[in-house]
């Protein structure tokens, strides 16, 4: 019986910076692995294996060529490894001209690897099937209208070729070439605060940034001071702000500059307090008005559109055991109606984001890594699904800074190492 090995979302190649592979090495000794084995078995990469869209500056089989030139060691890696285990590509939204240009095809099989320009394609596990697709049909933004079409690009084709691939051409003028990971920021309603966090942490001139951390981190301390101040004021209690004042006296020069960066704040804060009123009542209105002409609707009910998919392909066939996507770069494996649904997640850095712990700074993004992968196969009349993950260290690119006014998310929650799906 074959067993199925799945990975997505690789996003291999782009623009100037996007070219960098953090993963090749070990995405390398995965294929090693795979071709040293005896067992029978398929190699099925569902979707994304290529970033075809971040290519601004070529077009047709010229990034396919390009591609080839800048990895050579591992297309000659999907040669020897297809060579001995079939490796099978479906087309992702970020490569979806794979679907759209038979040449991709023959150009494919230079190097053993078949390309299926289905949108959707099975494989038999025992008397059962595996259901396999990349999943951008079930977002708004990236579903493709007419599948197969070059020319049906969707929304997310000109956001990834305005901004994904400008930042790859941008990146290396930064000072850390951080701009290049913005594919890596999910979900993307976090890449302003992303921008924001990496301007402050990274960007910022230093003696600006030092200047201005007293007051950031004394904010919310100002607040609690300027509540003293309003009972004491209003008679209701004075003694509090009595004390603090000797103890603002007791420490010198020291609580006379801690006194100055709580009136800055105090000032701010009044400031920022006149502003919120009519900005609060503009925002409002402006969303009432795009309400009206139907650009703006908050959904009562927000479904699982992935789960939903799921129990639309097991109810239309029975026969399906499991449900296997990519696209949203969040590795998980659920169960719907009995079977399994299967996120095959992405080989990509990925963010989490903490709060900062006092004052009000920017969040900070803490990079991570998590090459999952998944496999399939048929035991004792069992579907049985099993998930590893290829080791790889986190990035160390935090400073100080960040490391101390942040605490380093808890992981993601874990996925079974080993689940049946038996045929009740």
């Amino acid at each position: 019986m074959t067993t199925y090995y799945f990975l997505s979302d690789m996003h291999v190649g782009g623009d100037e910076a996007l070219r960098d592979v953090q993963f090749e090495e070990e995405l390398l000794g995965f294929l090693r692995d795979l071709e040293e084995s005896d067992e029978d078995a398929e190699l099925i990469v569902n979707g994304d294996a290529f970033g075809l869209w971040e290519f601004t500056e070529l077009k047709g089989l010229d990034k396919f060529d390009a591609l080839v030139e800048r990895y050579p060691e591992l297309f000659e890696q999907f040669r020897a490894t297809g060579a001995e285990v079939p490796i099978t590509f479906i087309p992702g939204n970020h490569d979806y001209e794979l679907a759209a240009y038979d040449e991709y095809v023959d150009r494919l099989a230079e190097y053993n690897v078949d390309l299926d320009q289905s949108v959707a394609i099975t494989r038999p596990v025992g008397d059962r099937e595996i259901w396999i697709e990349h999943g951008m049909q079930e977002d708004d933004h990236n579903r493709v209208p007419d599948f197969g079409n070059p020319y049906a690009n969707p929304l997310g084709y000109f956001v990834n070729r305005h901004f994904t691939s400008k930042a790859g051409q941008l990146s290396h003028r930064g000072k850390y070439n951080w701009l290049k990971d913005i594919q890596s920021v999910t979900p993307m309603e976090q890449i302003p605060e992303w921008i924001a966090s990496n301007y402050f942490y990274r960007e910022m001139n230093p003696l600006l940034r030092y200047a201005a951390l007293p007051f950031l981190l004394t904010f919310q301390i100002s607040l609690g001071y300027l509540l003293l101040v309003i009972l004491a004021v209003s008679g209701v209690w004075a003694t509090p702000l009595e004390l603090v004042h000797d103890a603002f006296r007791a420490l010198g020069i020291v609580g006379s500059l801690f006194d100055a960066v709580i009136a800055v704040n105090l000032a701010i804060a009044v400031l920022l307090g006149v502003i919120a009123v009519p900005l609060y009542v503009l925002v409002r209105d402006v969303r009432k008005t795009l309400s009206r002409f139907g650009l703006f609707e908050v959904p009562e009910d927000v479904s699982d559109p992935y789960l939903d998919r799921a129990s639309e392909v097991f109810e239309a066939h029975p026969d399906v055991a499991a449900f296997v996507y990519g696209h949203t770069h969040r590795a998980s494996l659920r169960r719907r109606d009995g079977r399994a649904v299967i996120n095959t997640g992405t080989w990509l850095k990925r963010f989490t984001r903490s709060s900062a712990r006092i004052g009000v700074l920017p969040p900070v993004f803490y990079p991570s890594f998590r090459l999952s992968y998944f496999r399939v196969f048929e035991e004792s009349g069992d579907v049985v699904v099993e998930y590893d993950e290829v080791g790889k260290p986190n990035p160390s690119e935090l400073s100080l800074l960040q490391r101390a006014i942040s605490k380093r998310p808890e992981r993601e929650s874990a996925i079974p190492d080993r689940t049946v799906v038996d045929d009740e």
